[in-house]
C-alpha cells in the first residue's frame, strides 16, 4: 500500500508549509487526487487518520478529498476525451498519438488552519 508513504509525504509537506507560516494547528487539509494516479482514495483517508493522532500541528486534522478527471490529449486530431472511459485510443480518430494532460497528479490545495 503505497498511500502511507503519500500521506507521509503530504504531512511534511504541510507541516513545513505551516512552519513557515507560523501556523500552530491545522484542522484540515483538502488533497486533490488524480484519477489515474494509483493513489486509492478511501485508502489515502484511511492511512491520513491513523497517521494525523501521531501528530503535534496536524493532531487528527481532517482530510477533504476531490477527484481530479483524467483528460486525455490527441495530437492527431486535437481534442480531449476522457481517459478512463477510452484509454490511449481516441474516440474521434482512433489515433494513439495521445498523452495526458490531467489526471496522474496529487496536490495539496487547501490547509485549513486554527488560530
Amino acid at each position: 500500500m503505497h498511500e502511507l508513504g503519500v500521506v507521509f509525504h503530504c504531512l511534511d509537506s504541510v507541516k513545513r508549509i505551516a512552519e513557515e507560516n507560523s501556523v500552530k494547528r491545522v484542522a484540515s487539509v483538502t488533497v486533490e487526487i488524480g484519477e489515474v494516479s494509483t493513489v486509492i482514495p478511501y485508502l489515502f483517508e484511511d492511512c491520513w487518520n491513523w497517521a494525523v493522532k501521531k501528530e503535534t500541528v496536524l493532531k487528527n486534522a481532517g482530510i477533504k478529498i476531490e477527484r481530479i478527471p483524467a483528460v486525455t490529449y490527441c495530437e492527431e486530431c486535437g481534442k480531449e476525451y476522457p481517459t478512463v472511459e477510452y484509454g490511449k485510443t481516441c474516440p474521434y480518430c482512433q489515433s494513439e498519438r495521445t498523452y495526458l494532460l490531467q489526471g496522474n497528479e496529487i496536490i495539496i490545495k487547501e490547509i485549513e488552519a486554527i488560530d
